[in-house]
């Protein structure tokens, strides 16, 4: 074939995405040998990358045995969502399901595509024994109050005198209200005494008592004392987290992904224990999944999920990266302001995502270990500011290195909010306003 013409020759490996249901075998096939699959994202907003990873993890769980999706949200509203999928919650509609996701960005898990695979998911796991059936979990640290109210709510239900002593110890937190900013700000840098103790007191008696706590009713085995472990364990990553959050410096980066590594870790010993052998896929951005050691961040000592599953996994990891070279994408200005349907611009000279632009090839899969030396890479998180790109969504990484597989769609289009604003709807004024050229 005419080198010109033929995509592999202007990137080795390069396998062209038809948008049919063979484009994912290759992929599917090597998973078959897996017991991760880290499916990533370049952006917290792109419709192509929730649809895609959504696709692949349909066939993963349908053809290679999958049975848990573990996503980068907090663990008590990604529980509500478990529930759903596997008939044992309140809820009537996934949108109902997904109706506890109201920390900023809601968007990231109340959005319409979501929405499509959590109905599939539940849908599925009706047709199957409980064993079987494919669970939803969240792995992330945000959900501080979120979760000592989980705790305390599992207590009232088995053990009321373990109630009271779980409201002692998390009433430490009052002191500082509802916000966990005030309380990362007064304990990590005004120098209050910090609720450390506390926490961990709570977790070591609640881990002491789970035999007793699972004796009493055989409701607590699946859906009472493992949640409320969990939420427990999380209260006690969060608050270090917290305290760390204003002293800058990548610590509290470090102490996020590994409380995910830690979370992930723990679901699947629970899985494995309740339900035999257990096979997840992954869903988080790509700089929490590709391997931080391959990008200028882990050479300043950053570590991300990606490295840690690796460094545990070792070839049972499949990381998948995704990345695109303009289009749209819903995002914020700010933290906590609206989600706005933004314009991508296209990717910067000398970046991955322009090497893979100059393909000319719009849809496409490759391993990457013939995409040699390092290069710009694109990261847009919840947050897209234009006016910095290269400081505030560029970083130098070695792609051959940092994932398995990389999807490329070189235009993608903005995630559709379950509650789309007038202000998502109206998108972006484009750079050329007022002249429209």
């Amino acid at each position: 074939m005419d080198a010109t013409r033929d995509p592999s020759a202007r990137l080795p490996g390069l396998r062209v995405l038809h948008g049919d249901a063979a484009d994912y075998d290759a992929l599917v096939d090597r998973a078959r040998d897996a017991t991760y699959v880290l499916l990533g994202e370049a952006s917290h907003g792109t419709d192509e990358f929730y649809r895609e990873r959504a696709a692949i993890t349909r066939r993963l769980i349908a053809e290679a045995g999958y049975t848990a999706v573990a996503v980068e949200a907090d663990w008590p509203d990604a529980y509500r969502v478990n529930r759903y999928v596997r008939d044992r919650g309140a809820d009537a509609s996934a949108a109902e399901a997904l109706s506890g996701f109201t920390r900023f960005p809601t968007w990231m898990w109340r959005n319409t595509v979501v929405e499509e695979f959590v109905t599939w998911l539940r849908d599925r796991n009706a047709e199957r024994e409980p064993r079987a059936k494919a669970g939803f979990y969240g792995l992330d640290l945000y959900s501080l109050h979120t979760s000592m109210a989980a705790v305390v709510a599992h207590l009232d239900d088995v053990d009321p005198a373990a109630a009271e002593r779980a409201r002692e110890r998390y009433g430490c937190f009052d002191h500082f209200g509802p916000d966990p900013q005030a309380y990362a700000y007064e304990a990590g840098v005004a120098g209050a005494e910090p609720c450390e103790a506390m926490a961990v007191e709570q977790l070591v008696e609640l881990r002491d008592r789970a035999a007793g706590h699972a004796a009493r009713t055989a409701d607590i085995a699946e859906d009472g004392h493992f949640p409320a472990e969990m939420n427990a364990r999380l209260v006690v990553n969060a608050e270090r987290y917290y305290r760390e959050m204003f002293r800058g410096g990548i610590r509290s980066w470090n102490l996020r992904d590994t409380h995910m590594a830690e979370m992930l870790a723990e679901l699947v010993a629970h899985l494995e224990r309740t339900c035999g052998p257990t096979k997840v896929v992954v869903w988080a951005h790509n700089s929490h999944l590709g391997d931080a050691r391959a990008t200028e961040l882990g050479d300043a000592g950053e570590l991300n999920l990606g490295q840690l599953v690796r460094e545990r996994a070792g070839n049972a990891a499949l990381l998948v990266g995704f990345s695109t070279y303009a289009g749209t994408v819903t995002a914020a200005s700010d933290w906590g302001r609206p989600a706005q349907r933004k314009r991508v611009r296209a990717a910067l000279p000398g970046s991955w995502e322009e090497r893979f632009h100059e393909t000319g090839v719009h849809r496409f899969l490759i391993a990457p270990r013939a995409c040699h030396g390092g290069r710009l890479e694109r990261a847009i998180g919840v947050i897209y500011r234009p006016e910095t790109e290269r400081a505030s969504h560029y970083f130098h990484a070695r792609i051959a290195d940092q994932f398995d597989a990389l999807i490329h769609i070189d235009r993608t289009s903005a995630l559709e909010p379950l509650e789309a604003t007038s202000e998502w709807e109206a998108g972006e004024l484009p750079e050329t306003y007022p002249f429209t050229v």
